[in-house]
């Protein structure tokens, strides 16, 4: 099955008075990588989000966005009053009497005091956001599959367009390297005769066949059609709906491949019939690369 790397996917849910969202996007990447960004309270939960997500989306760049409004019977964090007093009591001492009676209070630094700031509830407050940011961030990548696979539906029938003009071209190549191998003896036949002619010479035919022979074992195809013919088999197995593995570096591999034995095959005939095929499967080709970029 062939799914896009592009989707989004939100889910929200109201738990112990506390108010909770989780948005993720996905854009192309080559591998998988998660930017996570989720408040300061939680932040012990970001290997959690991220392991969870990298199950479920396995490439491409993944922004989380979660969000979290605390309900009026849930505080992460609590002033201590009795170590505030302490603390300010502290600090006027500190001071001579002139100054005292002329003194401001920092609330930043005072707060800023070890001891002043209770963070007790933190770990109580993870405790309780654990469970229900895991299934919102479960129904979110539920909702980015979804747009990945009907985005991914349109990708494959590209894909699958592509590679039947391929496998036509290809079967048009084999079908002309005989031909190209006797257009070769007739043009080779017909050029040693015009040139043996002013001398008064017939080529012998012994000779012609030799080398007629060197040209057809020097642009024999049949080797890189077989296997041309074998990728492309292999691709339609990955473009179907059957396949459920993630399919994209696959097909960038599988491009490669097909770009290589199409090279060889251009590099071995000299038939402009052949060319124009090789034009044809190279320019479709660079397209499933293109197009392998965008599956996961």
């Amino acid at each position: 099955m062939i799914r896009s790397m592009t989707g989004f996917g939100s889910a929200a849910a109201d738990s112990d008075g506390c108010r909770y969202s989780v948005e993720i996007k996905s854009v192309n990447n080559r591998f998988f990588k998660a930017t996570i960004r989720v408040p300061d309270e939680l932040s012990t939960l970001e290997t959690e989000i991220e392991s969870a997500i990298a199950k479920r989306l396995g490439r491409g760049s993944v922004l989380v966005l979660v969000r979290f409004v605390p309900g009026g019977g849930v505080a992460a964090v609590e002033v201590n009053p009795d170590a505030a007093r302490t603390a300010l009591t502290a600090l006027l001492a500190a001071l001579p009497d002139e100054l005292r009676d002329r003194a401001t209070v920092d609330l930043g630094a005072l707060l800023a005091v070890p001891g002043v700031l209770r963070t007790d509830g933190v770990e109580k407050l993870v405790e309780l956001a654990r469970p229900v940011l895991t299934r919102l961030v479960d129904e979110a990548c539920t909702r980015v599959l979804e747009m990945r696979t009907r985005e991914g539906e349109g990708i494959a029938r590209e894909l699958a367009r592509f590679g039947e003009t391929i496998r036509t071209s290809l079967i048009d190549v084999a079908a002309r390297a005989p031909h190209a191998t006797n257009a070769y003896q007739d043009r080779l036949r017909l050029r040693m005769n015009s040139l043996l002619a002013e001398v008064g010479v017939t080529a012998a035919e012994t000779d012609l066949l030799r080398e007629v022979a060197v040209f057809a074992e020097r642009s024999d195809v049949a080797e890189e059609v077989a296997r041309l013919t074998g990728h492309l088999s292999q691709f339609a197995q990955v473009i179907s709906s059957a396949h459920t593995e993630p399919a994209g570096r696959t097909l960038d591999f599988l491009s490669q491949e097909m770009l290589r034995e199409a090279n060889t095959i251009a590099s071995k005939s000299q038939d402009v019939e052949i060319a124009r095929r090789v034009v044809e499967m190279k320019t479709a080709i660079d397209r499933i690369k293109e197009q392998s970029a965008n599956a996961e």
